[in-house]
């Protein structure tokens, strides 16, 4: 589907304008969104807005990394959304030139839906021009990133509150699909910094002195979630190594006492074994008392040896 949404000199809105009719000279600048286009659909974009092939083509290509280029009479963006429930990025592609906004995607766009909707229903920045569209896809695409991040911050603090009740194998668990989960927004969020910055700083885009703060507020969100996702990586990578802390000390301690125990009746089975060979001439076997006499001196050889460790510590 393909809509249109364009602003007259007079800053009257037209919906749906045909695309033939957005070259006349009262249109002051507009928008059209490719939403999930047809393939005949996605080939205007080359027939009939002439844009570079090499921006067309990133459009089909996915995913792109965010990024941005500069052409002879336009800028080309590749963003990315973050899927609330799978915290997948998906592909958003923005074509900026001098008086028009074109936006391409390949699936629904919950960002664009709301960025079109302040524009056409609420009639919000009709004034500010063109980039003041663009200004509004970016700053809802990075709005979206926020309750993934939170969402991750509560899990965090759930799994420290419910520490003592879960057993190490599934903290573990959670905290690697915790880890997961930051890696994907970590891909997600660095690179549109990364873009954000270069948008920030660019003096190639005209008009933007006038909304570079616009700009640069996005600008500093993404350096706030950022910092979260880095935050919440070095909190997993502690609570990681606590537990194999954790785990790694219940081990040492199961293997001590089985080192004890080991240690106390290897002398004794050293006994049994010598009075268990079959040989003839052994004395002891003929002494009526050897059997309470052999007891009586393992006996001690191993309550001795249960002090002696005991002494030193090894039951601490």
């Amino acid at each position: 589907m393909i809509r249109s949404l364009a602003i007259t000199n007079d800053l009257e809105i037209i919906r749906d304008i045909p695309l033939d009719k957005l070259s006349d000279a009262n249109i002051k600048w507009y928008w059209v969104d490719f939403d999930i286009p047809t393939e005949a659909e996605a080939t205007l974009l080359e027939n009939h807005f002439r844009f570079h092939p090499l921006a067309v083509e990133d459009c089909y290509h996915l995913l792109q990394r965010p990024k941005m280029d500069h052409y002879e009479n336009m800028h080309f963006f590749v963003m990315h959304a973050i899927n609330p429930k799978t915290l997948a990025a998906e592909e958003i592609d923005l074509f900026l030139g001098s008086n028009y906004v074109v936006t391409f995607h390949l699936q629904y766009s919950r960002e664009i839906e709301d960025a079109w909707c302040k524009i056409a229903k609420q009639n919000k920045g009709v004034d500010k021009g063109h980039l003041y569209a663009a200004y509004l896809v970016m700053d809802k695409l990075v709005d979206q990133y926020f309750p993934g991040v939170y969402q991750i911050e509560e899990d965090l603090n759930e799994i420290e509150v419910n520490v003592s009740s879960e057993s190490i194998r599934e903290l573990m668990d959670d905290i690697f699909e915790i880890r997961s989960k930051l890696l994907k927004l970590r891909r997600t969020i660095l690179p549109m910094r990364d873009l954000l910055y270069r948008v920030v700083n660019s003096d190639r885009i005209d008009g933007l002195d006038e909304l570079r703060l616009y700009f640069t507020d996005i600008h500093d969100h993404l350096l706030k979630l950022s910092d979260m996702v880095e935050s919440n990586r070095e909190m997993t990578a502690d609570l990681r190594d606590n537990y194999l802390s954790i785990n790694s000390n219940r081990m040492n301690g199961i293997m001590k006492t089985l080192t004890v125990m080991t240690s106390i009746f290897i002398p004794l089975t050293f006994i049994a074994s010598i009075y268990g060979m079959n040989f003839e001439n052994i004395p002891e076997l003929k002494w009526r008392l050897g059997y309470f006499g052999v007891l009586t001196i393992m006996l001690i050889v191993g309550t001795s040896l249960l002090f002696w460790f005991k002494r030193k510590g090894w039951f601490k």
